[in-house]
């Protein structure tokens, strides 16, 4: 692919300055030495002639200086009975050639022809869409059927997505064997899951198995600040794909483009409205058959516009999720075959604990395991490189010279290993894969990390409220052990409110209010509900709702904190030994926690049913 290079307004001062040092070298320096007219008599007198041509107008020669040298000159000739009379008066005298329109006109046309020809030089340089007078031209990026290599086989996790493509490959090979029934494909094809899943490389996976041109475009490149220049854009991208049909025209971050009329709070965007307004007329307006795919992507489809959804436009959606157990394994796979693996690297191991990460995340963390193991002087990436590859890319990058009392530092320990011990000792909790009191990222001063044996799509209550009791444990432990809690549980607080509020206002496991919901509309589908910018809807039931719902809220983490409580002074030793061995060893490792548990935990649930 041709490279491109970026304007920079040097280009422009380079010119000048080398048509000016051109000129000067073209009028000043090069050519014969132009001398006086009496100056030539007088080398004429002193014999210093060696040879002359004499014109109409002009009498060049070669004449020899004082040194020897021979000089090439010219000199305008004058007449020779002015002369004579100029030479009685001992004057200096000089012709001159009157000036003409042509000789003007060619002085000034010579430096403005080559200033004009390093011009278009650079105009035929710059990637399109960077000149001044090209803001209304199409930006999309556009390649060639030889230009895709990827294809299916280089994207994995995603089986699903990849078996509806699939149609749409096919359609792009042998359009007939649809046509022939009357069929017709769908005329868009959205792409929605979270960040990072994989939704432009499947884009340009169809464009590579199916051998056709490639348009990439986002949706942001369509809107400018004057009006009627997206819509200008729209109409030549969607010209453009018709002379290359068959192709694929794929446009990444739709919701840029697409978001529904009428949101915003200060009015209407007339050039945005424009351009999607122009968006959906083309896509109306262009038969299937001629095989012109439209793609797009987006991560937040409940801000779409629903024109942009119905039949007939973007009416098949292919759903593209964080990749499951299995998926994850062979995105590791895919990844880990240009990189130099050990032998005690375990892929498995590495997916199980990762769950919730992207194929994005996963490529990370084996970059990452690449880096260290090189920073380390390895020649292979080992399984230690990946697992502290993993705990920089889950809890931030380890601060080693972050200076932390002695007393922290037994606080800390003492509340990660509350954490693990409740978790351990909770009955269908997640396994403890790791305990840390190593700071990492902004504010962490430790961690707990637990490894789900397998997927879950699904939780019960029971299991819910395991998951809060893990998240108590921290301050329990600080509580029992010191007497007193640290701020240290303040990110442990936040997320068991949240996750008890949920479940008595979304899933209905409370006792007051019910088999009923009391949830916010129009939340983002693949983002936290604090992170989507929209502002929450008006409230939907009464304050004395709010007043039950906010007393059993209470009553809930109080009940699951006393449970807590009993559990970690029922095993108050085993607390005291782990969190010994923790100041000693600063990270602890699942196997050799589990033995201690197993050597002298004591799960209160039991003891109760024994009695």
């Amino acid at each position: 692919m041709e490279k491109k290079h970026k304007f920079s307004i040097w280009y422009v001062v380079f010119g000048i300055w080398f048509v000016l040092i051109l000129n000067n070298l073209i009028y000043s320096n090069i050519g014969p030495k132009n001398v006086s007219y009496s100056e030539f008599l007088n080398l004429l007198r002193q014999d210093k002639i060696e040879e002359i041509a004499i014109g109409e107008k002009v009498i060049s020669g070669v004449y020899r200086d004082s040194q020897g040298k021979q000089i090439q000159f010219d000199t305008v000739r004058v007449s020779p009975e002015l002369a004579k009379e100029l030479e009685g008066h001992k004057l200096k005298f000089r012709g001159e050639v009157e000036s003409t329109f042509l000789r003007v006109i060619f002085s000034w046309m010579v430096p403005i022809l080559i200033f004009a020809v390093v011009w278009w030089f650079m105009l035929k340089r710059m990637s399109p869409g960077q000149g001044v007078m090209n803001f209304g031209s199409n930006r999309a990026k556009i390649h060639a059927e030889t230009d895709i290599t990827t294809n299916f086989d280089d994207v994995a996790g995603v089986d699903e997505a990849k078996e509806e493509l699939e149609e749409i490959v096919n359609f792009l090979r042998e359009p007939e064997k649809y046509t022939a029934l009357g069929g017709r494909m769908p005329k868009g094809v959205l792409l929605v899951g979270p960040p990072g899943t994989g939704k432009t490389l499947l884009s340009r996976a169809v464009a590579g198995e199916a051998g056709v041109s490639f348009f990439s475009i986002s949706g942001s490149e369509f809107v400018e600040l004057f009006v009627g220049v997206g819509a200008s854009r729209v109409r030549e991208l969607f010209s453009q794909a018709r002379e290359k049909a068959p192709c694929i025209v794929f446009i990444d971050e739709l919701d840029a483009l697409g978001k529904a009329r009428g949101m915003s709070s200060m009015g209407g965007h007339d050039e945005r409205e424009q351009t999607l307004q122009q968006l959906l007329v083309e896509m109306d307006g262009f038969d299937p058959r001629v095989g012109v795919i439209i793609m797009a992507a987006t991560n937040r489809p409940e801000i779409l516009d629903p024109a942009l959804m119905r039949a007939g436009r973007f009416d098949r959606q292919v759903l593209v999720d964080k990749p499951d157990l299995n998926g994850r394994i062979a995105i590791l796979k895919v990844h880990a075959a240009r990189i130099t693996m050990a032998e005690d690297v375990d892929l498995k191991v590495l997916a199980q604990r990762t769950p919730g990460l992207s194929g994005a995340d996963l490529e990370n963390i084996l970059n990452e395991g690449a880096l260290l193991a090189a920073r380390a002087g390895r020649t292979e990436v080992t399984m230690t490189d990946l697992e502290n590859a993993v705990d920089r890319i889950i809890g931030g990058l380890e601060k080693k010279n972050r200076v932390i009392n002695a007393h922290e530092k037994k606080v800390v320990a003492y509340h990660e290993s509350g954490h693990a011990l409740v978790a351990a000792l909770t009955p269908k909790a997640d396994q403890v894969h790791k305990i840390s009191i190593v700071p990492r990222g902004i504010a962490a001063l430790g961690y707990t990390e637990q490894r789900p044996t397998e997927d879950r799509y699904l939780m019960t209550k029971t299991e819910l409220l395991g998951r809060l009791d893990v998240l108590l444990g921290g301050r329990v432990a600080e509580k029992v052990t010191f007497g007193e809690v640290s701020t240290g549980a303040g990110n442990d607080l936040k997320r068991a409110t949240d996750l008890a509020r949920a479940m008595l206002s979304e899933y209905g496991m409370g006792e007051t209010l019910g088999p009923a919901t009391f949830t916010r509309r129009n939340q983002p589908v693949f983002f936290p509900s604090d992170a989507g910018g929209i502002a929450p809807a008006a409230q939907e039931f009464s304050e004395s709702t709010s007043a039950a719902l906010d007393k059993e809220l209470l009553s809930l983490l109080q009940q699951r904190q006393d449970r807590v409580v009993k559990l970690l002074s029922a095993n108050k030793d085993l607390l005291e030994k782990v969190a010994e061995r923790l100041l000693e060893e600063e990270v602890l490792e699942g196997t050799e926690f589990m033995a201690m548990v197993e050597k002298d935990g004591r799960n209160i649930e039991e003891d109760a049913k024994e009695v």
